[in-house]
């Protein structure tokens, strides 16, 4: 499949990675990388296990703190904030999407995408409308069933909305498909890309599955620390 443009005008960064570097354990596995994505464009990122995906996304999440470089969400740099102002901002700006949906089994769909909202300080009122109205959109079923009985795909569309709840300027997906069957993935896959341009944030999906990482408008893979263009392929460019 081709790599596609994000869409035009859509110039303004959401995401600057400059220099990132991390080492554990006398591993380095950020080594001065480098990324930039814009609002309504999706990012795919690919690589062998161990090589560092899952570390790059703590630290664009601010969970981890580089040994060096920056990373900016929304035009304010992670990096320099204190613990309490960088869990707001990330509150604020970036939705996260996990392998497992990391849902509250317990409650339903609405309670578990209406929590991400409530817990911000949001009427109630408030938060339960709108998490009604994003799963209206993204077709989930939010009675009164529990989430730990919906389907795996129902599951990772309530967390693809519970990550929508506070429009996010940046949403960050790891594995996202990577528990879900063939044609379950594939539904799954194609809203999750759909997101960008219904909402408008730049999107950054870690994953394995190249046919997932295909409908992304740039495929990087990370290899020896650093985020190169797979293959074949130009950064930047239709392939």
């Amino acid at each position: 499949m081709n790599q596609r443009r994000a869409p035009e005008g859509a110039d303004d960064a959401v995401l600057r990675v400059c220099g990132l570097r991390y080492a554990v354990g006398g591993r380095t596995l950020l080594d001065g990388l480098d990324l930039r994505v814009r609002a309504g464009e999706a990012v795919a990122v690919t690589g062998p296990s161990g090589s560092g995906k899952s570390t790059l996304l703590s630290c664009l999440l601010g969970l981890l703190r580089p040994d060096a470089g920056t990373v900016e969400v929304a035009g304010t740099e992670l990096t320099g904030l204190s613990g309490r102002a960088r869990n707001v901002h990330r509150r604020d700006t970036i939705g996260a999407v996990f392998q497992f949906g990391e849902l509250l089994p317990e409650l339903t769909p609405l309670e578990n995408t209406a929590l991400a909202a409530l817990l911000c300080g949001m009427p109630r009122r408030e938060a339960y409308a709108r998490a009604s109205a994003l799963l209206t959109e993204l077709s989930v079923p939010f009675d009164r069933t529990p989430t730990a009985q919906l389907s795996g795909g129902e599951r990772q569309r309530t967390a693809v909305a519970r990550a929508l709840m506070n429009r996010p300027r940046l949403l960050l997906a790891d594995e996202p498909t990577g528990a879900l069957d063939e044609d379950t993935r594939d539904g799954v896959a194609e809203l999750l890309f759909s997101v960008r341009e219904r909402w408008g944030c730049g999107l950054v999906v870690v994953t394995h599955d190249l046919s997932v990482a295909a409908l992304a408008d740039r495929q990087l893979r990370l290899e020896r620390g650093r985020l190169v263009p797979p293959p074949g392929a130009v950064e930047g460019q239709p392939r």
